[in-house]
């Protein structure tokens, strides 16, 4: 599609943009209004699920659907994966336990795979690389963009609506953005019957389906060295065997091994995959802080997050502008990685007594960094491959980033779970034991024990009810028991965001050792990967 006027490309754009925004403002609504929607559903120990198994869905369908769309074209799938987006945003407004959302969640985790891998893999097919830089900044401008709107607008829903609405209010943007790729995006030709890697498909996704539950169960449900996650980790690392032989003889595998040859392909994978680790973390886990902590509603906390969304859309637009001028790219990446590390640090600092400015400084170095990084990456590796294998190493990038992400929420759900219930376990076997004998009753003890669930803390009117209707006997026993449970979660907070900042240690590292080589300016130009380029163009 590259032959194609700037007109025609300006209007595809139109669409590609609107199908990802759609998907783009579902996902980030959702970890604004997730401490709501646990005080009504509860269970806090399943919550990470439902971030999880979307990534879980997503990922399967990322890499799959990118080498089909090598071979079908883009547009059929993007189409289905609308439509299968929309059918689970309106099931997930009609969860009434958090089960029912963690199954409908998935279900939209298979079409979000689809929308996101043909939407990035589409623009690789409309512009060169030199030119795909200032594109590229611009679709994950859109993404920060539905990071400003999803969370703000999620948080006023929450708070003066039910937060189901929160699923249904974009389902007629979803409707629009099918009707405008429908119309506007154009069909390529079917290259002929060719066989699918369904085997390769199967294995690569019963090797990822036990290491997640590994991570999401291990330090909580069940100990690291327990026989159910050692077996676990054994059956995805035998699984994973089993896929890389499947991939070897496979006629037209599902992940070409090869490009795993390209090291440019393979360091820019792995720096993706510590970036969303590090980047789900500062999403899932401020919420957390901005509403258990500080007591604040989830109106006010979308505020709060807005500086790193903005900082990531100008960080985005920027980068990608000076890429396509310079065709320079390496520096703007490592820069970024600084920056957010930086941010990442200082939010382990935060105190309970935390004003909204020293929130808002840090969300915006965070939001900097990662615009300024994460498309980066994505360039890197489309650059560095054949033009025949756009979409499946697209894809293979998307699915790093978000396999980054889902054990990087499980491995801090795990931490800042872990550290609530130590700390939470203390202080009520300490309370228990100093109650008056007489208050030492089953039903005392059980009202006092449910009043130690720090999923309390992301309710506030709830917790004034509570504390209202309770005996003059246990006020102070209430306020200090909520004391407590803020204190041990902002030290469960700063655990997590101690372990996001040295991930990002390990990207600035990883970055460090990607080379970097000539963009090309057309796709029919040859891969070159000349080592003395820059001595050359100096």
């Amino acid at each position: 599609m590259e032959h194609l006027s700037s007109k025609q490309k300006m209007t595809i754009m139109v669409a590609i943009v609107a199908s990802l925004l759609f998907a783009a403002l579902n996902q980030t609504i959702v970890g604004n209004i997730m401490p709501r929607i646990i005080a009504e559903l509860k269970g806090m120990e399943y919550f990470q699920w439902v971030f999880t198994i979307y990534m879980l869905t997503s990922s399967i369908t990322v890499i799959l659907v990118g080498r089909l769309s090598d071979i079908y074209g883009r547009k059929p799938f993007i189409l289905i994966g609308l439509g299968i987006f929309v059918i689970g945003s309106l099931l997930c407004g009609t969860s009434s336990t958090i089960l029912e959302l963690i199954l409908y969640r998935g279900l939209q985790g298979f079409g979000g795979g689809m929308v996101m891998s043909t939407a990035f893999s589409a623009v690789g097919d409309l512009f060169s690389p030199r030119e795909r830089g200032r594109w590229q900044g611009i679709m994950s401008g859109s993404f920060g963009l539905a990071s400003i709107l999803g969370p703000a607008l999620g948080g006023y829903i929450v708070d003066h609506l039910a937060w189901h609405w929160c699923f249904w209010i974009f389902l007629p943007f979803g409707i629009i953005a099918f009707v405008l790729i429908w119309f506007l995006f154009p069909s390529v030709p079917r290259k002929g019957p060719v066989s699918i890697d369904y085997l390769g498909s199967l294995f690569l996704m019963i090797t990822m389906i036990p290491l997640l539950l590994a991570f999401s169960w291990a330090g909580t449900r069940y100990a690291w060295t327990s026989p159910v996650i050692l077996g676990l980790f054994a059956g995805s690392a035998a699984f994973l065997i089993l896929f890389l032989l499947i991939e070897r003889s496979a006629q037209n595998p599902v992940l070409p091994l090869s490009l795993f040859r390209t090291s440019i392909f393979s360091l820019s994978n792995a720096a993706l995959f510590l970036i969303g680790f590090a980047m789900f973390g500062s999403i899932m886990y401020t919420p957390f802080f901005i509403q258990g902590v500080l007591g604040l509603s989830a109106t006010h906390s979308s505020f709060l997050m807005m500086p790193m969304t903005l900082g990531m859309v100008l960080a985005s637009t920027g980068s990608g502008q000076i890429v396509t001028r310079t065709g320079r790219y390496k520096w703007i990446a490592l820069t970024g990685l600084v920056i957010m590390a930086f941010g990442v640090f200082s939010m382990t600092t935060l105190t309970e007594n935390a004003d909204n400015w020293q929130i808002a400084w840090r969300m915006l170095l965070i939001g900097i960094g990662l615009g300024s990084s994460f498309p980066i990456f994505n360039l890197t590796i489309q650059n560095a491959v054949d033009y025949r294998f756009l979409g499946v190493a697209t894809s293979a990038s998307q699915l790093f980033r978000q396999m980054g992400g889902t054990v990087g929420v499980s491995i801090m759900g795990t931490v800042m779970n872990t550290a609530i219930q130590s700390r939470m376990g203390t202080l009520m076997a300490n309370i228990r034991h100093h109650l008056p004998a007489a208050a030492r009753t089953p039903q005392m003890l059980k009202k006092i024990a449910s009043l130690g669930n720090p999923q309390l803390l992301m309710d506030q009117a709830q917790l004034i009810q509570i504390r209202s209707r309770l005996p003059g006997s246990l006020i102070p026993v209430f306020d200090t028991i909520v004391s407590f449970s803020r204190g041990a979660l902002t030290i469960a907070i700063h655990h997590v965001f101690f372990i996001a900042g040295l991930i990002l240690l390990m990207a600035i590292l990883i970055a460090l050792l990607v080379r970097e080589i000539p963009l090309r300016t057309s796709n029919a130009q040859a891969v070159e990967e000349d080592p003395d380029w820059q001595r050359k163009t100096a």
